[in-house]
């Protein structure tokens, strides 16, 4: 990308950025926030100068974020902003996109993957491995996982979850064998999770942002279908390995964990000697290493 190209794109991203962040301020009412309701207001939600105040940032230096100029926000300034939004998962890390941060991880989801979960992880290479939770967010893989399903890495933290991979990823559409009966199935499992979680936003935006891009998804949703028995034979078809067929092994981290280790074994002959041969080094990706750039080499 030329330097010409490069700053109509940064031009284009803080756009966007302004654009977001005024349509958060607007859903907010003074009330959801303790502030008074006095006052003629001429658009609905809060006032800049009141996202300022309650964000403990600048008037100015926040106007100037709406309107896409030229400034740099700080991790914490962004969370804070995030926060004073009520911008759930989904919105927190479209958030630090537009504004070209890396976005740090909460420690709830970092402390999810246990360390001696992730040493069995890297111990399994070149077996794929992946941690999932409830929402099917990925949690961590290892390279073998990489291998499987494509670069992880590459794929923005807020969107490495199983559900927007299968349904809105053309490459992972093409990689699982028998998608159109797998995705009923993981929609189903979702829907069993949804009933403990109807009420949290990260949830309803999932729900919400799926129903609106996938038709698969809005008339899957719409039926109800719900099962909790996992799936113990998975095939793909690999772009250079081919056909590949692994009997899966799912292990929960509790007697009551939402945090599920999934293990794929080959089931045949043909899919153990199509494996990749990996070096030794730990070889373990969790979010917190999600902005590693170092593909299947990447180290925790």
């Amino acid at each position: 990308m030329d330097d010409v190209s490069a700053l109509r794109e940064v031009s284009a991203r803080r756009g966007e950025l302004g654009a977001f962040l005024k349509s958060r301020r607007a859903r907010i009412t003074p009330e959801q926030v303790g502030l008074p309701t006095g006052g003629r207001r001429r658009t609905p939600g809060l006032r800049r100068e009141e996202i300022a105040q309650l964000a403990g940032v600048g008037v100015t230096w926040y106007t100037w974020l709406e309107q896409g100029r030229d400034i740099n926000a700080s991790e914490q300034v962004l969370a804070a902003i995030s926060r004073t939004l009520r911008l759930d998962l989904h919105e927190h890390a479209h958030l630090f996109t537009l504004a070209g941060v890396t976005e740090p991880l909460s420690e709830t989801e970092c402390n999810a993957v246990t360390p001696s979960m992730k040493t069995m992880i890297a111990k399994l290479d070149p077996y794929p491995v992946m941690v999932c939770n409830a929402r099917c967010d990925v949690l961590a893989y290892n390279r073998g996982y990489c291998w499987l399903m494509g670069d992880m890495d590459a794929i923005p933290f807020g969107e490495r979850n199983l559900l927007v991979q299968s349904l809105l990823n053309p490459e992972w559409r093409e990689r699982i064998v028998g998608w159109e009966e797998h995705v009923p199935r993981i929609v189903a499992g979702f829907r069993a999770a949804w009933a403990e979680h109807v009420s949290e936003p990260a949830w309803k935006s999932l729900v919400k942002r799926l129903t609106a891009e996938s038709p698969m998804f809005d008339q899957l949703w719409n039926r109800c279908d719900v099962t909790r028995e996992p799936v113990s034979t998975r095939r793909f078809e690999h772009p250079t390995a081919g056909p590949l067929k692994f009997n899966v092994t799912h292990l929960n981290a509790g007697l009551r964990s939402e945090i599920t280790m999934s293990t794929f074994t080959p089931a045949d002959e043909d899919t153990a000697s199509k494996l990749p041969i990996l070096s030794r080094s730990s070889s373990t990706h969790a979010t917190a290493n999600a902005s590693s750039q170092d593909g299947l080499a990447s180290t925790t």
